[in-house]
């Protein structure tokens, strides 16, 4: 006899969904696809059915990987093609189809995507200039549909209509013309996007582009008859000039080199030759280097290095260097750097001793250290590099009598770059000597350990910084009084050592 208790037993909870009720408990019959009448019956086991070869070969070609397209997901193309072959087995044609010429799967994808853009393209209106035009509520509505259509599905309608669950909600009618963030991989939704629109648009423009079947180029819709343009004649390799002038301005070149303004070879030494000339007569800097541009640019259009180019650029670089022009040097010593490097002659080792200088000048220590460990044992031994390491090493152990002592002995045109930091180093040295001297000197020490020519020009150098009632005339001479004079010289010392590569007062 079963006991009355005071509640109902139920069954416990094992989930946290929602309680079903006694329907939705009671269990579904099984979902079994829909057969043809004159298919078998249910009561038959299900056994493994044999294909035909040409359907077996025809999904392996399906899934091969030469004929995998990249915006063709694989997805939708195993969908695609579980409706090419369930087709056939409604139909009955199983047997009948051309499996080895039928089309694959993600062909007829790409096709009907293409279809669905030109039907969507000819629906809309065209303007007389060939763009659509579309109202601001038309352009919102077309890009309220993309974005809808990558979250529902592959649904395109190219009638423009709204989808039937957009139609009975009409309460929601504002809730559709809202966009959401696509939570979709980017890529996957770029592939999507331009499976169907950027393959048309790419394949539009490289057929307006292709040459028609005269082998002529196809008339563009926006030029004219009569503003045909030749076709551009591809150069290959080098120019050779025709120009026969020996003189010719310098001009920055903005557009491809026309061989009729551009000199050649011999012409280019003939015209080397006349510089020089013109040089030593008339000595007019502004008009020289203009020349020499124009010279150093014809041989650039034309890939001239030899012999000649390191020449012309050795050439140009003394002469900027005697007129201080430091803008032209740098430009010539790059150039002669690779130049050197090819072993087309020259003065390889007068021009590195004119690096260090330089360096020395700018107080680059990064590039100097680069210099010295990029010396070899036989550039070393020049007389030219040994000097300008050992002005280096004089200035590294502030050995300011050393200093002014190769100062005075420089090679070739490398004083012209020790003038622009000697005065630096003049006001180092006087600096030391007021502080090593006391209470004062005599002019003539000053004249002679400086590098100076004369007294006058030594105490020209000291009333240029504000010194001159420092000093003084007595019986036995011009006397300087150092203990005054630190206030005057060290903070000139250090605004020209916070601003290296400025030519100071000498």
């Amino acid at each position: 006899m079963p006991l009355n208790t005071a509640f109902t037993a139920v069954t416990a909870r094992r989930t946290f969904g929602k309680p079903l009720t006694a329907e939705e408990a009671r269990p579904s019959p099984s979902i079994v696809p829909s057969t043809s009448p004159s298919s078998t019956p249910a009561a038959t086991p299900k056994g493994k059915r044999d294909w035909p070869l040409p359907v077996r070969t025809y999904v392996q070609r399906c899934f091969a990987e030469e004929n995998i397209l990249p915006d063709v997901k694989l997805q939708e193309m195993e969908v695609k093609l579980k409706q090419v072959i369930s087709k056939a087995v409604e139909t009955g044609t199983l047997a009948v189809v051309d499996w080895d010429n039928l089309p694959l799967p993600q062909m007829m994808i790409r096709e009907e995507h293409a279809q669905a853009h030109c039907a969507r393209l000819s629906s809309s209106p065209i303007q007389s200039n060939g763009f659509p035009t579309t109202t601001l509520h038309g352009a919102n509505e077309s890009k309220s549909k993309k974005r809808k259509s990558s979250e529902t599905g592959p649904v395109d309608d190219p009638s423009g209509r709204a989808p039937p669950w957009s139609q009975a909600n009409s309460r929601d009618a504002f809730e559709s013309r809202i966009s959401y963030p696509d939570k979709r991989p980017r890529n996957e939704v770029a592939q999507e996007i331009g499976s169907s629109k950027s393959f048309q648009i790419l394949d539009g423009r490289k057929k307006r582009f292709e040459p028609t079947a005269h082998g002529t180029s196809p008339v563009r819709p926006w030029r004219t008859s009569t503003a045909q343009e030749a076709p551009p004649q591809e150069r290959e390799g080098p120019i050779v000039g025709r120009c026969q002038e020996l003189e010719k301005k310098y001009f920055r070149l903005t557009s491809a080199p026309n061989p009729d303004t551009v000199r050649p070879l011999p012409i280019l030494e003939k015209t080397l030759d006349h510089l020089k000339r013109r040089w030593k007569q008339e000595r007019n800097y502004s008009y020289i280097c203009d020349q020499f541009k124009s010279l150093r640019q014809d041989l650039t259009v034309q890939r001239i290095k030899n012999g000649f180019t390191v020449n012309a650029y050795e050439i140009h670089a003394r002469i900027a260097l005697e007129k201080g022009d430091l803008s032209e040097y740098n430009q010539c010593q790059t150039q002669l750097r690779a130049l050197y490097a090819q072993k087309l002659g020259g003065h390889p080792a007068e021009f590195m001793a004119y690096r260090i200088l330089y360096f020395l000048h700018t107080s680059n220590r990064i590039d100097m250290n680069d210099v010295l460990a990029d010396l070899t044992p036989t550039e070393k031994q020049d007389w030219a590099v040994k000097h300008a390491l050992e002005t280096r090493s004089a200035l590294a152990l502030g050995n300011y009598h050393r200093f002014f002592e190769l100062y005075l002995d420089t090679p070739n045109m490398g004083a012209y770059l020790m003038d622009m930091f000697v005065a630096r180093e003049r006001l180092a040295a006087l600096s030391a000597i007021c502080r090593a001297y006391k209470p004062d000197i005599k002019l003539r020490l000053v004249t002679e350990e400086l590098g100076f020519e004369s007294d006058d020009e030594s105490a020209r150098f000291i009333c240029d910084y504000g010194a001159q009632h420092l000093l003084e005339e007595r019986d036995d001479g011009v006397r300087l009084v150092t203990g005054k004079a630190s206030t005057f010289f060290e903070p000139a010392l250090k605004a020209a050592s916070a601003r290296p590569g400025t030519k100071l007062l000498a």
